[in-house]
């Protein structure tokens, strides 16, 4: 497994390693959001609405309604209003910082890295855009709550607080952090909720939010989680609760229920996903860079163009 060169949550660093860590980040986000995301996020989400652009005159075609009758008087001749979609949006991320999220069976890192590196992106997406970005930072409770606010100096605390952040909690409680998330975030907002979904009964928090908000899930996983090598007798312990499980990895049988127990839960929580109307973006340390979030990106920009 991987000695993440990150320091561990809870551990004190120091003000060269923060700054040194964020702009690597910095550096290493900077080809995506400039060159991938640069359109595909901007047309992937809708704005708020319609607000008015400019007055412009008449021309064979254009629908009367849209008659500036204020400017034609003053103009002497006929002039309509033009309309463009409101640009100012608010983006939320949600990321669970329990413990099963400091794992990473490859060199690539451990998912808590991986989704680190990713809502790092997303906030530099929406810094140059000029939207809202804020985060909620979650365990079995509410870790930290940042409000979203605009600017370079807002986006580049929540880089330190996603890479350096140190949780009191173990656990996971999606339906607390959803239910937060409503109650402080009155508005429509894009929400990126990042988690490996170990928790339960949070079907009708996340009916609700999608309600709410423009909900996208985004799903950490790791291979071996879906899959164990055959390695002998392996004790294996649940970072979050403790317990510790003894598994013979090379028992075929044992090892192909596991696997088929796994792609049962994962099509439950995707016909889960589909019925709240809310996408999935599933990412790990297997998952080449930032593929599937493009391919999110593009999937939305094509809907919107043709939907």
């Amino acid at each position: 497994m991987k000695k993440d060169k990150t320091p561990e949550r809870g551990a004190q660093a120091s003000l060269a390693e923060i700054l040194g860590k964020i702009r690597l980040v910095e550096i290493r986000t900077k080809k995506a959001v400039t060159s991938l995301f640069s359109g595909e996020y901007h047309s992937a989400f809708k704005g708020k609405g319609m607000e008015f652009h400019e007055s412009r005159p008449y021309q064979p075609g254009d629908d009367a309604r849209s008659m500036d009758w204020i400017v034609t008087a003053r103009a002497g001749e006929p002039f309509v209003k033009t309309f463009r979609e409101e640009r100012e949006l608010t983006m939320m991320i949600l990321f669970d910082v329990s413990a099963s999220n400091s794992f990473g069976s490859r060199g690539d890192g451990f998912k808590s890295e991986v989704a680190a590196e990713l809502c790092a992106t997303l906030a530099f997406s929406a810094m140059r855009n000029n939207d809202k970005v804020g985060v909620i930072m979650f365990t079995d409770g509410i870790e930290l709550y940042v409000p979203p606010q605009k600017g370079r100096f807002h986006s580049l605390r929540i880089i330190r607080e996603l890479f350096f952040f140190a949780p009191s909690g173990k656990g996971t409680d999606i339906t607390s952090a959803l239910d937060y998330l409503n109650r402080v975030v009155k508005k429509r907002a894009i929400v990126f909720l990042v988690s490996d979904f170990r928790s339960d009964g949070y079907e009708k928090a996340l009916k609700a939010t999608s309600r709410k908000h423009d909900l996208i899930a985004v799903r950490l996983k790791d291979p071996m989680e879906e899959a164990m090598p055959p390695a002998g007798i392996l004790a294996m312990e649940d970072a979050e609760t403790g317990s510790t499980v003894v598994v013979n990895t090379s028992d075929r049988f044992l090892m192909e229920e596991y696997r088929r127990a796994v792609a049962v839960e994962n099509e439950e929580r995707k016909s889960l996903f589909a019925s709240a109307g809310v996408d999935e973006i599933v990412i790990g340390a297997d998952t080449p860079g930032m593929e599937p979030l493009v391919a999110f990106f593009r999937g939305r920009q094509r809907i919107r163009r043709f939907g």
